[in-house]
This record gives C-alpha cells, structure tokens and sequence, in this order.
C-alpha cells in the first residue's frame, strides 16, 4: 500500500526566551504540573488502523460517514495515546494508506478529500495489510466501515482469525441490510474478539458513540472502555461483546 499523508512540522522553541518573571520555585511548580500532564516514559501508544469502503455505492451515505468518523478522530485525540491510520480503497484496485500519527487532524483533513468512485470491495487487502503491520508493532483495533462484500467469506474469515492471534480485534461496521455481509462481518468479529455493528440513517448518534468508545479501547486498553463507560451506553455494550 501507498502512503498518503500530510506532513506535520512541529513549532521550534529556542532556549533562553522565557519570561524572567517567575520565582524559582513557581518554576519548578510550573515545570512539575507539565511533567504530570505527560505520558510516563516508555507507555505505549495504542495504535488504531481505519479503513473505510470509498466505493461508488457508500456516495449516499458518504457525508454522513465523513462526519461521524471524524468525531472519532477527535475523541482519539482528546484521549491523546492513540495513533491512528486511515486506510481507504476504490476504483480499480486503488488502495492507500497513511502513516500512524498522532495528530488526527491532519487525517481527518486527508479523508475530506476522498471522493467515492465506482470499483470491487477490496476488505481482504486491508486485512492483510493489517496483519502485515501488527506483525512488525501491534495493533490494537482494526474499525472497518463499508455496505458490500465481494470477496469470499471463508477468506475473510480466515485473515480475521489471523489478526485475533496477533491481539487485533476488528469492529465492523455495516450500512445497509445486506444478510451476506452481516454474516460474514458478525462472524469476523466473533473470531476476532471484536463487534459487529449494524447502522443506517437514523443510528448516526448510535454510531458517533461507538467510534468513541472504539477509540477508548484502542488507546487505554478495556480499562480506558470501563471508565468511558460510566457515561456512554454504547461503550458499556461494547464492552459486554468483548469480555
């Protein structure tokens, strides 16, 4: 897979410009309450690849999607232990992903441009892809979104069993009604360790939920779900499929 993504700069501070007004130690209290707010050395990032179904068929419902996942982007954020991969496919055979980063803006920028264009399903490339990238540092949670399946079910299936071996659970989440796909994505999700989620036009704060609590996971483990939980319904069913 290709990697399409923004660059990101971060601001350079040059030592010595500080305001000289503080005593030493509001300094060293100041210096103490950032040190707090930092991840301890060494804490792993929880990491999270997206993929999304950007074939013609998702054009109706592609607005509503946009929207939705880039709530998620922003819990992931708030949660600020989480990078993330946006990995998309459509048209004739195209397949992209980005980097893992950390700052969720920026990917959901890079979705914002993506427009829908007519082609195959191609959910068992992302899964190898996946699996490819969990072999070399792991990854927690795969949230695939799409309406169709054209690959076979036995195959898929089969990659999604590989990724539970590596610690990946899959969360799918289904448009539409079609009874073949929601066999295959609730039984990718049992093999898996993960959840599948059916959801149309009228479940789109149902959805919101989940790509929260699905990003919670991801960063903080089912301990990061349980706290979110005391406040979001859909985190504390979520939590009962993975327990």
């Amino acid at each position: 897979m290709s990697e399409d993504s923004p660059d990101k700069s971060a601001p350079i501070t040059r030592p010595g410009t500080e305001p000289a007004t503080r005593s030493a130690p509001q300094e060293i209290a100041a210096f103490l309450d950032k040190a707090a707010a930092l991840p301890a050395e060494g804490v792993r990032r929880g990491r999270l690849v997206f993929a999304l179904d950007a074939t013609l068929s998702r054009q109706p419902t592609w607005d509503r999607a946009q929207h939705l996942q880039a709530e998620m982007f922003e819990e992931a954020a708030r949660i600020g232990t989480l990078n993330v991969q946006l990995v998309y496919f459509r048209g004739f055979g195209e397949c992209r992903a980005s980097r893992f980063v950390a700052d969720t803006r920026s990917l959901a920028r890079l979705m914002a441009g993506i427009d829908c264009r007519g082609g195959r399903t191609q959910i068992e490339r992302v899964l190898r892809h996946a699996l490819a990238t969990t072999r070399e540092e792991r990854v927690d949670a795969l949230v695939y979104v799409g309406d169709a399946m054209e690959e076979r079910a036995d195959d898929l299936c089969a990659a999604a069993g590989e990724l539970a071996i590596h610690g990946t659970r899959l969360f799918l989440f289904q448009e539409g009604e079609d009874p073949a796909v929601s066999r295959t994505f609730a039984e990718m999700a049992r093999l898996s360790g993960g959840a599948h989620v059916r959801f149309d036009a009228g479940a789109a704060a149902r959805m919101a939920e989940l790509l929260r609590a699905v990003g919670a996971y991801a960063a903080g483990g089912l301990d990061a779900l349980e706290r979110l939980g005391t406040t979001n319904a859909e985190a504390r069913a979520l939590l009962s499929q993975l327990k």
